[in-house]
């Protein structure tokens, strides 16, 4: 039945409407459903449907319209690009068929399939590449589809492969803009790290702000770290963060390979379970009683050893994806190198305590307790002679006297260590002459100071505490071991440096020596300077005395 004029220009128009709304809808899936039913109004079918075609020309969706929900579940299988389907997904004509059964491209209709007659399809084409097709069955008022029905579908075709363009450009956007978000996550997660990473030597710091900011960017409401212990086969909790602690803390211990914890640190391999209650090898029960549903278990590794393993827990049925945690693993592998490096930064702090306890007790041993072992022998012998010659008693006790109060003499020297805790608000001069003061106090041996304060008012504060502390450490090495009756410390200003010498008339040491083994006080003055970007040389002679040459940046050429 042909169309006569003016059901064709109201077809026209209602087709036009219906294209202004489909050319504003970006959504895929009401677009397809929109297509669908302006395609059934436009040409009176009972049935339609839309396929879309993916990147290789394969159905990837197929909306359709006219059956119910109960009717579409019924059939066994959504449709496979078979049949008239398949023929029209390989042709860019239009197929107009009276009867499907009786086509020889028909396969047939799967079971519970509603039974449809006369058939109208058309490609939706953008360009020379076909986006889909539009599928019509069951002429309502006529036994076929007409060539003014198969006009009109191609019209709507061709508004449709615009809107379905638009709607994937729509979609592509979507996704660069959450591939841009996330990376952008990924990158501040990433940089936060490595920020709290370099920033700390403190291991607590460290663990604390790692498992902060891994809790944050997973969106999960606990987190825990487990260390590997010295023994190398248990792990302790050494951190919780997050809700229901007292959950988490029913076990803080655990064994290698033992739940997942204990595997991750036994293969070293992050393992996902997003489904706690059914894992079999979580071993925390009261975790999944406080309604935990998903685990990300990541190692924490240092130099290709597990030291450790970090993990996120939520409530949330929301999947952790493998993306999330091949992140979180690359952060476990910096946090592990942060933790062997504070864990190493404190075993030097400790060992630098014991030799410096060692050093203490060698100088204790050596020097003072052997004067009050010399003070008990000599009153020993004053008591055996106290009877036999008192004149000579008395002589050895006042030896004694003498003796103790040089021993306190040294043991003042030695806990003051001519050390005063700052250079305060004093100016370097200052600072220097308390420095000479004491020693001539604590020594009595002759110290003399000389230079001009107006050489040193430009000299940076570092640099002047570098230069006091230096002269500290020579006056505390004279005053121990050098035995010097005289001192003479000097400061002076050159174009570049200021210059600090500190020269005492004692004992003196071997140079070869002292170059191949610096001392504990030696090599605190060569550390002093040079972390003023100055250095120190010395200059001694067994029985003739040390000198020691100091300079710093002055304050205009630094």
């Amino acid at each position: 039945m042909l169309l006569t004029r003016q059901q064709l220009e109201e077809r026209l128009i209602a087709l036009h409407q219906a294209s202004l709304t489909l050319v504003d809808d970006i959504s895929i899936e009401s677009l397809l459903e929109r297509i669908a039913a302006v395609a059934c109004e436009q040409v009176d079918a009972r049935y339609a449907a839309l396929g879309v075609l993916d990147d290789d020309g394969k159905l990837k969706k197929f909306i359709s319209v006219g059956m119910s929900g109960d009717e579409i579940r019924r059939i066994p299988h959504p449709p496979m690009g078979r049949g008239l389907l398949g023929a029209l997904m390989n042709t860019d004509e239009t197929l107009r068929v009276p009867e499907i059964q009786a086509d020889f491209r028909s396969v047939g209709f799967p079971k519970n399939h509603p039974h449809m007659r006369s058939f109208l399809g058309v490609p939706i084409r953008y360009g020379d590449v076909q986006l889909g097709q539009i599928y019509l069955t069951e002429k309502l008022d006529a036994p076929e589809f007409t060539r003014d029905d198969e006009q009109i579908i191609q019209m709507l075709a061709a508004y449709a492969a615009v809107a379905l363009h638009n709607a994937r450009l729509y979609d592509d956007l979507r996704e660069r803009d959450r591939a841009l978000t996330r990376r952008n996550q990924d990158l501040a997660l990433l940089n936060n790290i490595a920020e709290t990473l370099t920033s700390s030597l403190k291991l607590d710091q460290i663990l604390t702000q790692t498992l902060a900011q891994v809790m944050e960017y997973l969106k999960v409401e606990a987190g825990e770290i487990f260390l590997l212990e010295e023994d190398k086969q248990t792990l302790r909790m050494a951190l919780h963060n997050g809700q229901a602690a007292d959950a988490f803390w029913t076990r803080d211990r655990i064994q290698i390979g033992e739940g997942i914890v204990g595997l991750v640190a036994q293969s070293g391999e992050p393992i996902l379970s997003r489904d706690l209650a059914r894992d079999v090898r979580y071993v925390r029960p009261a975790v999944i009683q406080a309604g935990f549903r998903q685990l990300a278990c990541i190692p924490l590794s240092s130099a290709g050893s597990t030291i450790g393993v970090l993990s996120a827990i939520t409530r949330s049925n929301l999947p952790i994806d493998d993306h999330d945690v091949q992140l979180v693993t690359a952060v476990g592998n910096w946090a592990g190198l942060a933790i062997e490096n504070a864990r190493l930064h404190d075993d030097a702090r400790r060992l630098a305590v014991l030799e410096e306890r060692d050093r203490i007790g060698m100088d204790l041993h050596d020097g003072i307790i052997q004067s009050i072992y010399g003070v008990g022998l000599v009153l020993e012998h004053a008591r055996l002679l106290a009877d036999e010659d008192p004149k000579h008693a008395a002589d050895r006790i006042q030896q004694a006297i003498n003796s103790l109060n040089h021993t306190i003499r040294d043991i003042r020297t030695y806990i003051l260590d001519l050390r005063p805790r700052q250079l305060g608000d004093e100016n370097l001069m200052d600072g220097l002459r308390r420095l000479t003061v004491e020693y001539r106090a604590n020594t009595l041996a002759e110290a003399t100071l000389s230079g001009a304060s107006e050489d040193l008012a430009d000299l940076p504060k570092s640099h002047s505490l570098a230069l006091f502390h230096i002269c500290q450490e020579a006056l505390a090495n004279a005053a121990k071991h050098a035995a010097a009756k005289k001192i003479e410390v000097s400061v002076w200003k050159t174009p570049e440096r200021v210059m600090l010498e500190i020269r005492d008339n004692g004992k003196g040491f071997d140079m070869q020596k002292m170059s191949m083994s610096l001392g504990h006080g030696l090599s605190n003055m060569h550390t002093r300077a040079h972390q003023v970007g100055g250095d120190v040389e010395f200059f001694s002679v067994l029985g003739e005395g040390t000198s020691i040459l100091v300079w710093v940046p002055n304050g205009k050429s630094h």
